[in-house]
């Protein structure tokens, strides 16, 4: 998630833990510790220019369950030997530090970019991919209820407001995932309808939203995407077929940072071919045809691929035209998908083929 979201998370959690007297401290220190795991982008910076090793090492050490217990516990032990208030109610202070850095991780789970909560267990990034990395409908809950807490400070009501900032985001995630599940079982009917039941495929939320969700199932040829709008939509989801170059894609598979990659996006990947270099477009973050993390990664030789360092790509995303054409589709479902209503099977089908 964004920063600020992880800075109040942490503020709210650790302030409705400390007592009363210590609760604008907690407030800071939970902010602080709030925002620890995600510097590690700092030592990364510094250790590697590899954008590969950049992306698919965030997220590891930094965020993992093992890890973060540990680092929670001497920061703990620190502070009380040092006297002052976490002397004062070693206790409370103790589960304070500790959930304000664990809630971190397991918030950043519930996006699409890969949390790797088991590090350094070789399993691949958790990814329940229920919220966007921004969502207002989240944080605003946890912002307010912090600013209350600042000003009410030792007040019984600054307790009250924290509890509920942290129960009603929490109930926002809940949600998120009951619309996953809604989204998921229609795109599972639709899927099958043309023949992709068994296809890998995923689910996300659109940017700042849970009411609009992109799938994207994968196929021999490359993938399909479609969308579903829990407000609009009726009928069978219809999917648009995209190809890939899975030939190029499978004869560069001994190259390190195409296996990294593969490890890290699921095999969630777009491979292209542009003036002999093979890019690869995780297909979990943006939209066809743009996304937000694109790597060179091999050139040509022969017959063959050869590695060369990786390289991340930018081209023009056109931000205002796709945020305004989301806010669309929450609100009005295309005339084709209207159409697919009356003939689940066909016109699903006719869309995959393209």
């Amino acid at each position: 998630m964004d920063s600020l979201t992880q800075i109040v998370l942490g503020g709210a959690v650790a302030a409705a833990i400390a007592p009363a007297p210590h609760r604008r401290a907690a407030l800071l220190a939970g902010a602080m510790l709030g925002t620890l795991p995600d510097l590690d982008a700092l030592p990364l910076a510094l250790l590697t220019d590899d954008p590969v090793a950049r992306m698919t090492w965030h997220r590891s050490a930094s965020h993992s369950l093992f890890v973060l217990p540990l680092l929670g516990w001497a920061i703990w032990a620190l502070f009380r030997r040092s006297g002052g208030r976490v002397a004062e109610s070693p206790l409370r202070w103790f589960w304070a530090i500790q959930l304000a850095l664990v809630t971190h991780p397991l918030l950043d789970a519930f996006t699409v970019y890969g949390t790797q909560l088991w590090w350094p267990l070789p399993m691949r990034p958790v990814m329940w991919s229920s919220v966007f990395i921004i969502d207002p409908l989240y944080t605003i809950w946890l912002l307010a209820a912090c600013i209350a807490a600042w000003w009410l400070r030792e007040r019984i009501a600054a307790q009250r407001v924290l509890l509920a900032g942290l129960v009603l985001s929490s109930a926002y995630l809940a949600w998120s995932l009951l619309a996953k599940v809604a989204v998921d079982r229609e795109a599972g009917r639709a899927l099958a309808a043309i023949g992709l039941a068994d296809a890998p495929r995923f689910s996300v939320p659109m940017p700042f939203n849970t009411v609009l969700w992109r799938v994207v199932a994968m196929t021999p040829q490359g993938f399909v995407e479609g969308e579903r709008s829990l407000l609009a939509d009726s009928g069978p989801m219809v999917f648009r077929g995209y190809r890939s170059n899975l030939e190029a894609l499978r004869a560069a598979q001994g190259i390190a940072a195409v296996q990294r990659l593969d490890w890290f996006n699921h095999g969630f990947q777009k491979a292209q071919v542009r003036d002999g270099v093979l890019v690869l477009s995780d297909l979990r973050m943006g939209a066809e045809p743009d996304y937000t993390f694109n790597f060179a990664v091999a050139e040509r030789d022969g017959n063959a691929w050869r590695a060369i360092p990786p390289e991340q790509l930018r081209w023009r995303w056109q931000a205002t035209r796709r945020l305004t054409a989301m806010w669309e589709r929450i609100w009005t479902q295309p005339a084709l998908a209207q159409a697919a209503a009356g003939n689940p099977v066909a016109t699903p089908a006719a869309s995959a083929s393209k």
